[in-house]
């Protein structure tokens, strides 16, 4: 088998000029790549670290977008993602999108070969970029009418146990606190079946759902606990809303969780040893996470796969809910 002192003789150049070339280092004159890439492909020479990726024409890349590194969840998704990655021997590329721009030139990227395939959270427009068939997978976000494959917290259960849980705890006039963009996700399931469960139930629910962005949600929030003072039980869309809901109620002189007690989703914390936030449905990220590199792992194989993967969380008590 060829080496790279092998390459650098039969090149006649130096050893870190071949690593330069391998490396795709700039600033090498145009007669040393030639001369380097021919004795390379005449000794069938592969780079050790690239072997298995130059053979199978793969980076062992992954990339991951994300809306923002700077929220704890995106946070926490991406170091369980990094983490099973590498127990694979893949690498992550982090990507935080800001929106549709930046999503659609990081799809561009697995297109040109940089990267094997993409694990998204993603509300933006970028069908047109996914009609390929390119390897994609997504958390949360479904694609209709595309045979695109997503992991996605199991909603429907995260809003029933929360609406029992506040029930079970002696609420009786419920509220419904959050914002929806307008792609087709499971998030909106939140709403949808918490209000079901406490309407089967035979108790009153108000509601505050809003159409994404919502500018002064907070104020938003305050008119809603004003026009309805008997609420005492409120379920979040998640955790930064619950915080939002806390902070104008204590402005209102309503003490949580005596008054008010508030279950979010999500499961934040503000770092891996601090306690949650507030009373949550927890989303389990692990285990989410290692679905999501299974399955893109499996379409960049060609392997048989389930389109729709469903993993249901779970109640953590918080400081936001009475014991």
């Amino acid at each position: 088998m060829a080496t790279m002192k092998d390459v650098a003789e039969l090149a006649g150049v130096s050893l870190g000029t071949v690593s330069r070339v391998i490396n795709k280092a700039q600033g090498i004159k145009p007669q040393t790549l030639d001369k380097v890439n021919v004795a390379i492909e005449k000794l069938n020479y592969i780079p050790d670290q690239y072997a298995r990726g130059m053979k199978l024409n793969r980076t062992n890349t992954i990339a991951l977008i994300v809306p923002t590194i700077w929220h704890p969840f995106f946070g926490e998704f991406a170091y369980h993602v990094e983490q099973e990655l590498s127990r694979l021997d893949y690498k992550m590329l982090l990507c935080n999108s800001a929106g549709p721009e930046k999503e659609a030139e990081y799809i561009k990227m697995l297109q040109q070969n940089k990267v094997d395939g993409i694990i998204a959270i993603t509300y933006s427009s970028i069908e047109e970029f996914l009609s390929s068939g390119i390897p994609f997978v997504s958390f949360d976000r479904v694609f209709p009418g595309m045979d695109i494959a997503y992991v996605a917290s199991d909603n429907k259960v995260g809003a029933e146990i929360a609406a029992k849980t506040l029930i079970e705890k002696g609420c009786t006039h419920f509220g419904f606190v959050g914002a929806h963009n307008e792609t087709e996700n499971e998030t909106k399931k939140r709403r949808q079946y918490f209000e079901k469960t406490i309407v089967d139930a035979g108790y009153k629910i108000s509601i505050l759902d809003e159409v994404e962005p919502v500018p002064n949600l907070k104020e938003k929030i305050r008119k809603f606990l004003i026009a309805n003072p008997t609420i005492d039980g409120i379920f979040t869309i998640n955790d930064f809303a619950a915080l939002d809901v806390i902070e104008v109620a204590e402005d209102l002189g309503i003490k949580v969780p005596e008054d008010l007690q508030i279950i979010g989703y999500d499961g934040i914390k503000m770092a891996m040893e601090r306690q949650y936030v507030v009373s949550t449905i927890k989303q389990p990220l692990e285990e989410m996470s290692k679905k999501a590199v299974e399955l893109i792992l499996d379409i960049i194989d060609d392997k048989e796969h389930t389109r729709q993967y469903l993993i249901p969380g779970y109640y953590v008590e918080g400081k936001t809910t009475k014991k």
